[in-house]
């Protein structure tokens, strides 16, 4: 562990009762960033993973590492380790699919990047971030047991009835199986909710090519720009990207779902819409994965009424795998559950923080998905009169030397880059301290516990 890791946890443990055991289940991005940070304040933490490790299980995705993200990670002592195994992204270059009309370019200053987060826009290997968060999280003091799949949830006892692993008793449950997990189905049967059978909207390919086969072909070099750029093809019903990652270039496509079509089938039809380019990578595809892209409420209620188990990550929200905002939004679960648990005194306080979790995470998580399922429309549109106006707008812009996200003169700032700011300025850890100070330290002091204006701040600094 870093001596800054090292010392933050010192730091950050000394106010709350860590005698309380949390299991997780899912080592995806959220279990673990709850396990790093649960454990950065001196929480014991039991993960339990069906898959016998969590890297090749995500071999062959990029992922884009927002701001937002790479704040919370930077804090936790991660920054010189994400910096050797990631790439700070420049710019996005936007083109027209079956043409490659190149429709505007949107450079990332780094000015404007710190203002919003203190950090970066970063891409990197979705495989070596979890390499990156599992080993922080052992080094957290994490007991990660791989292989191991829950069978049943006891949300009343609080246990785990696991494959290998026999019974595990926790005082609190995390889910973060994702939506079709294990969590989120307990918590639905609770409520007497039943889910439609088929939720699939659209397919998600991503895929990786060893860089060097791009430099070698004169036709696919170009998408190897100077300056770690992201390329992003608008289609009909379908829309690609493709950014470096290292060694790598990553592709992640959307395309049509036919619940028939086979993987290879698939991605055929999807990629086969765009220009050369993006064709000729359909034979370099190495490592292609697929995931449906759900359509499915939230949950009414993401802690069970026994006050014992608690849904995050995918379980609650249905971002469209491969959008931007994907892991970032889980780390951010995990950096608000440790702020919240930093100030945790008793036991019976654990229904209270449980629920503030989704008090703070709701309307974030709602505005999240829903610019991101935004986002997906626009760069799928299919022929008329909004992707008319959408090009038409686009080509202005180009032809004016004006930014994709930037406003014409008459504009102070557009809608977009608005959405932008805010998502990326989002401060996470704050926001768990802010319902501290404002709500959790005034309901202590209503149920008795003692606490003057001097500790309660204390607690959140």
């Amino acid at each position: 562990m870093s001596l800054e890791s090292a010392t933050a946890r010192l730091t950050l443990s000394e106010a709350c009762n860590t005698d309380i055991h949390f299991a997780v289940i899912g080592a995806g991005a959220a279990g673990l960033s709850c396990a790093i940070a649960l454990g950065r304040i001196g929480y014991k933490v039991t993960l339990i993973e069906k898959n016998e490790n969590v890297w090749d299980v995500e071999s062959g995705r990029g992922v884009r590492m927002p701001p937002n993200m790479t704040k919370i990670l930077y804090h936790w002592g991660l920054k010189d380790k994400l910096r050797a195994i990631s790439v700070k992204s420049e710019a996005i270059h936007v083109l027209l699919g079956d043409t490659g009309e190149h429709m505007g370019t949107q450079v990332w200053d780094d000015e404007i990047l710190r203002k919003l987060a203190e950090s970066t826009s970063s891409p990197m290997s979705l495989s070596d971030l979890m390499h990156l968060l599992y080993d922080e999280a052992i080094l957290c003091g994490a007991d990660i047991r791989l292989g191991t799949a829950a069978l049943s949830i006891d949300a009343v006892n609080g246990t785990i009835t696991t494959d290998s692993a026999g019974v595990l008793e926790a005082d609190v449950i995390i889910a973060a199986d994702g939506i079709t997990g294990l969590g989120r189905r307990v918590l639905l049967e609770e409520e007497g909710v039943r889910e439609p059978a088929d939720r699939q909207t659209m397919w998600h390919y991503s895929a990786t090519i060893p860089k060097q086969r791009l430099l070698d072909d004169p036709a696919l070099v170009s998408l190897c720009d100077d300056r770690p750029t992201l390329f992003c093809w608008l289609g009909d019903g379908r829309a690609v990207y493709g950014f470096l990652i290292g060694d790598d270039f990553a592709l992640s496509a959307y395309g049509p779902y036919h619940g028939q079509n086979t993987l290879a089938e698939g991605v055929e039809e999807t990629l086969g819409y765009f220009e050369p380019r993006v064709k000729n990578l359909l034979p370099l595809l190495s490592s292609l994965k697929r995931q449906p892209v759900v359509a499915s409420q939230s949950s009414e209620n993401w802690a069970s009424s026994h006050g014992r188990l608690l849904l995050i990550g995918s379980a609650v929200r249905a971002i469209p795998p491969g959008a931007i905002q994907e892991t970032a939004m889980a780390i951010e679960d995990g950096a608000i559950i440790a702020r919240l648990f930093k100030h945790l005194r008793t036991r019976s306080q654990i229904p209270q923080f449980l629920n503030a979790f989704q008090e703070i995470r709701q309307k974030r998580c709602a505005a999240v998905t829903e610019s991101e399922r935004n986002v997906m429309a626009f760069v799928c549109l299919p022929p008329g009169p909004e992707r008319a106006a959408r090009d038409g707008m686009l080509r202005e812009k180009r032809n004016a030397g004006v930014e994709v996200f930037h406003a014409v003169e008459e504009q102070e700032e557009t809608p977009e880059w608005r959405k932008v700011k805010e998502v990326f300025g989002y401060e996470a850890e704050d926001a768990g301290d802010d319902w501290w100070v404002t709500w959790g330290s005034l309901r202590m002091r209503a149920e008795g516990c003692e606490m003057d204006v001097e500790e309660v701040m204390r607690t959140v600094n």
